[in-house]
């Protein structure tokens, strides 16, 4: 008798380990500074890009936020929508080659955003919400990459690209562009024009990091079945055995 209860302490404290770790890893998986939604249709117009950035650190509070833009491949009328506590400045650059548009030919756009005053602090994040008037049409992703400043002087750096299908460390914000027409995360755009009320008021959706947490939880929990199902084979041969 003692021998079962021993085997099942034993079992139960594995499930309860593996499970345990799963799960911290679909938290860490989800702290990264994310963009929403996750796609758009390449050339879509009039749209709003979310960018999440969580605070990682227990005993500091993050000041400051800096995202840069690509100028490769511009995104043409950014518009900064106004953040309670928070003050943003908006860097133009001067473009390599100027686009030709219906509009005229653009020689500058935005290169960087930068967000300062307010504060996020542990166990919270901030959503910061920039309208665009139109996306590139010339490549398949746009990668934002973010550096996060904390009140004791700490620097991350979420400008890493991902390689051989392996997520880096330090992780920067993709966007994927899609093709025109395709039903997939932003798709086409339909919203009203950049600045407007609707435009400030369009619901992201969820990112591929969530989704990648949840499958990560979920697969603790397939162990941890597993765990107790092995637990309950050794207790009958054990028993078996016995007899």
């Amino acid at each position: 008798m003692s021998k079962t209860r021993t085997t099942l302490r034993r079992a139960g404290a594995v499930t309860a380990l593996t499970a345990a770790g799963v799960l911290a890893a679909a938290g860490v998986a989800s702290a990264h500074v994310t963009v929403h939604p996750d796609s758009y249709a390449k050339g879509a117009t009039d749209g709003v890009l979310t960018f999440r950035v969580p605070n990682e650190e227990d005993n500091a509070s993050t000041t400051k936020v800096q995202v840069y833009l690509p100028t490769d491949h511009p995104v043409l009328g950014v518009l900064v929508h106004p953040q309670d506590g928070w003050t943003a400045k908006v860097t133009n650059t001067k473009l390599k080659t100027p686009l030709k548009t219906d509009d005229g030919t653009i020689t500058d756009a935005v290169s960087e955003i930068t967000f300062t005053g307010g504060k996020i602090a542990p166990g919270q994040y901030e959503d910061f919400n920039v309208a665009f008037g139109q996306l590139p049409e010339d490549t398949d992703q746009l990668t934002f990459k973010t550096l996060q400043t904390y009140s004791d002087g700490k620097i991350v750096r979420w400008i890493e690209e991902a390689q051989g299908g392996q997520e880096p460390e330090n992780p920067a914000p993709v966007l994927k562009l899609t093709a025109k027409g395709a039903d997939e995360g932003g798709g086409t755009s339909t919203a009203s024009p950049a600045g407007s009320k609707s435009s400030e008021t369009a619901k992201p959706t969820a990112s591929a990091s969530d989704s990648t947490a949840r499958g990560l939880g979920i697969a603790g929990l397939v162990v941890g079945v597993l765990g107790l199902v092995a637990a309950g084979f050794a207790v009958v041969r054990g028993r078996s055995r016995a007899e």
